[in-house]
C-alpha cells in the first residue's frame, strides 16, 4: 500500500473547537472508545474523522503491540472504519491523539507475569549465532543472552556448546520493554550461585578451596532431589 508523505491539512476546522475543546462531547474524553473513517494515511500514522467535522490521528507507534509502525499501518487502507480509544486532547494545538493498540492490554505485559530482573529462569535456545543465543522464556517471551554471559569462563563462552531445543537456567539482567526482550546471563547465574555457596558452606578464611565449597553445595541440591523423589514415591505407594 502506497503511504502518502505530504503532511495533511490541520485535523479540522476552528468551528468544530471552543476554548473548552471539541464542540463534539463524545470526543473530548480521555479515554473514550471512539468510531471513525480513516480520512488519510501519512508517514506519521492515521487521521480518522470523528464526529464533529474532527479527525484524530493514531501515531505508527499507537497501532499495534506487536508490529512495527511501519508494518502495522500496511493494515489499514483509506475508508476503513477503525475503532480507537482517545490518548490525549490538545485544546491549543486543536488536536486529538487516538490509540488502536491500547484497546486491548499489552501482551508482553499479560506474559511477563512476575518475571523480573535478577530472577533465575529456565530457558529453551531457538537459535544459536556468533553474538550468543536467542532463547524463549516463556510464551510470548523471548530473550537474547550474548557470548560472554554464556559462562564465567572464558574458554566455555562458546555458542556453539549449545544447540537448538537445549534447555538452561539463566538470571535475567534486563527487561527492554522496547523491543520488547530479555537481556540473560548464565554467567551472572553462576557468580550469585558461588557467592550463595561461599556464604552457606566456607569463606576466605575456612581454607576451603572453590572446588570444595561448590562440590558440597552440589551434593546437599543432589541429596535434596533425591529426598524429594523418595517422598513422592512413598507418597505414591500410599495411594494404592
Amino acid at each position: 500500500m502506497l503511504i502518502q508523505k505530504s503532511v495533511v491539512s490541520p485535523l479540522a476546522s476552528s468551528s468544530a473547537w471552543t476554548t473548552h475543546g471539541p464542540r463534539s462531547r463524545t470526543s473530548s474524553q480521555v479515554d473514550t472508545l471512539v468510531e471513525g473513517e480513516v480520512k488519510n494515511i501519512t508517514e506519521f500514522g492515521l487521521f480518522v474523522g470523528l464526529d464533529g467535522e474532527i479527525d484524530g490521528m493514531v501515531h505508527l507507534s499507537d497501532l499495534s503491540w506487536e508490529k512495527d509502525g511501519e508494518e502495522a499501518v500496511a493494515d489499514f487502507n483509506k475508508g476503513d472504519i477503525v475503532k480507537a480509544k482517545i490518548l490525549d486532547v490538545d485544546i491549543d494545538k486543536e488536536r486529538i491523539s487516538l490509540g488502536i493498540k491500547q484497546l486491548t492490554e499489552d501482551p508482553f505485559a499479560e506474559a511477563m507475569g512476575d518475571l523480573k530482573r535478577g530472577q533465575v529462569v529456565t530457558c529453551v535456545v531457538t537459535a544459536t549465532m556468533d553474538a550468543g543465543l536467542e532463547v524463549s522464556v516463556s510464551e510470548g517471551i523471548t530473550g537474547f543472552i550474548k557470548k560472554n554471559d554464556l559462562a564465567r569462563e572464558r574458554s566455555e563462552q562458546r555458542p556453539d556448546r549449545f544447540a537448538v531445543g537445549e534447555k538452561v537456567d539463566a538470571r535475567i539482567t534486563s527487561i527492554d520493554s522496547k523491543s520488547r526482550k530479555l537481556n540473560l546471563s548464565i554467567k551472572a547465574r553462576e557468580v550469585a550461585e558461588e557467592k550463595q555457596a561461599m556464604a552457606d558452606y566456607g569463606s576466605a578464611d575456612s581454607g576451603a578451596s572453590l572446588g570444595d565449597i561448590l562440590g558440597a553445595a552440589l551434593k546437599r541440591k543432589e541429596t535434596s532431589g533425591d529426598d524429594d523423589s523418595a517422598d513422592e514415591a512413598e507418597a505414591e505407594e500410599t495411594k494404592e
